[in-house]
């Protein structure tokens, strides 16, 4: 009596399927472990010396990118395009001019009053505007903060150098009127650079100052425009400094903005410089900007839990 065995073949044993894996290229079959510590730690500093320069300049075209994105995103589909730039410090140049200097009869220093408002409104409209873009940067960046890591600081950063472009176009109109007036420049023009770096730290500090604090407290983003306006009329912008009484004016100008613009004005019509005020108006921006980035940069390792 004879026995047939039969052996099953499982799939896995097939010879050609079998054949198929012995084909396999090492390097594709073998799969590296990962490290058990990861290789790179995204953490923010927690020391106020570092303010990431560094990381600055190695996301400058980053910068560069979110700052032409704000300015095309403004004037994409508008009639006059970067014109606009040019038309509001104009047009609020030309209410001033009716009401407080042809009704109300605001003293200008023995200047005529449209070219002394708009001297004090171009680095007046720079500033608020920097500032109320710089607070609501982050919020309308929620979309990079969340996905993307980069230094969070570059977002005010870029919305203040956009406004820094509408302030250098604005000088067209500024110049212009000089020329129609017949204002000679004077050697105190040289002091203007100085004072745009000046008013550009200012913008800077409270703007970074008000971004973070948008981020956690959404009443900043209503309550700051207001603040702003107020802030305007303590300013000599549609006024002289000439107006406060001498025994005040050194708590006059404890305000950083009424040595700037003062400033602005003894550069551009060769008046005499009022050092005391400048001085005051270097030292809170220096000291304000280095507190608010301190500031920023301890508050924005929550940002992406908070936004």
């Amino acid at each position: 009596m004879g026995f047939t065995t039969s052996k099953k073949t499982s799939a896995l044993e097939s010879p050609s399927i079998a054949s198929a894996t012995l084909n396999v290229k090492p390097e594709i079959a073998h799969f590296p472990k990962l490290p058990d510590e990861p290789l790179v730690t995204i953490e923010p500093s927690g020391s106020w010396v570092a303010l990431g320069l560094g990381q600055l300049w190695a996301y400058r075209e980053l910068l560069y990118f979110l700052i032409w994105r704000d300015l095309k995103i403004r004037y994409k589909q508008t009639i006059l395009g970067v014109a606009w730039a040019l038309m509001q410090p104009l047009l609020m140049t030309l209410i001033f001019t009716i009401f407080l200097g042809n009704l109300a009869r605001v003293p200008s220093d023995d200047t005529p009053y449209s070219l002394f408002v708009l001297a004090g409104l171009l680095p007046w409209t720079f500033f608020s505007t920097a500032v109320i873009g710089s607070a609501e940067s982050l919020i309308r960046s929620s979309h990079l903060i969340t996905k993307v890591y980069f230094p969070r600081v570059i977002i005010p950063f870029a919305a203040t150098g956009a406004r820094l472009v509408d302030f250098a176009i604005s000088f067209i109109i500024l110049f212009g009127m000089m020329v129609y007036y017949g204002v000679k420049l004077t050697p105190g023009i040289l002091m203007l650079p100085v004072l745009i770096v000046l008013v550009t730290l200012l913008s800077l500090a409270v703007g970074l100052w008000t971004s973070a604090l948008n981020v956690k407290y959404r009443d900043v983003g209503v309550v700051l425009p207001v603040l702003i306006q107020l802030w305007m009329f303590a300013s000599p912008v549609v006024y002289p400094a000439s107006l406060v009484p001498p025994k005040w004016q050194w708590l006059y100008f404890l305000n950083p903005l009424a040595g700037i613009i003062e400033g602005f004005r003894a550069a551009l019509f060769g008046r005499p410089f009022q050092w005391f005020a400048l001085g005051v108006s270097t030292a809170f921006s220096l000291i304000l900007i280095i507190c608010c980035t301190y500031f920023f940069r301890r508050m924005e390792k929550s940002f992406a839990d908070i936004i």
